[in-house]
């Protein structure tokens, strides 16, 4: 039987390089664990790390295809990451002129979250432990 322990990593493509990058470290506070250039590809790969943990490969490749994300494409539907404070959470990337949807509340588990952007308007999601 396949033994999944836990996910590895989540693969983005980006359509700008510097302003992902900057997006990823600077507002959602990503450290970078390795940045490569790959010549023959014409792409970078930023490795990033949310805490200990390597989360994010970060892709830059010449001219990728937009890809649709909403609403509700198949597909990957969106990337959600854990806070322990919504409202301090929105606030500061607020501060960072991201805009998030208001909050909500899962009807399942009473949780708060909601939802905001990439540069690539990828969804991304906060989530209220």
């Amino acid at each position: 039987m396949l033994q999944i322990k836990n996910i590895h990593h989540i693969a983005i493509i980006c359509s700008n390089y510097e302003v992902s990058k900057k997006f990823y470290t600077e507002v959602l506070g990503f450290r970078v664990l390795g940045e490569y250039y790959r010549a023959e590809r014409r792409s970078y790969k930023l490795d990033l790390a949310l805490g200990d943990r390597y989360m994010i490969e970060l892709f830059s490749f010449p001219d990728p295809p937009p890809r649709v994300s909403r609403p509700e494409a198949s597909g990957l539907r969106h990337l959600a990451f854990e806070v322990d404070n919504i409202e301090e959470a929105v606030k500061a990337l607020s501060n960072k002129n991201v805009t998030t949807e208001p909050i909500r509340i899962d009807e399942y588990t009473g949780k708060r979250f909601t939802f905001f952007a990439d540069p690539d308007n990828l969804p991304l999601e906060l989530y209220e432990l």
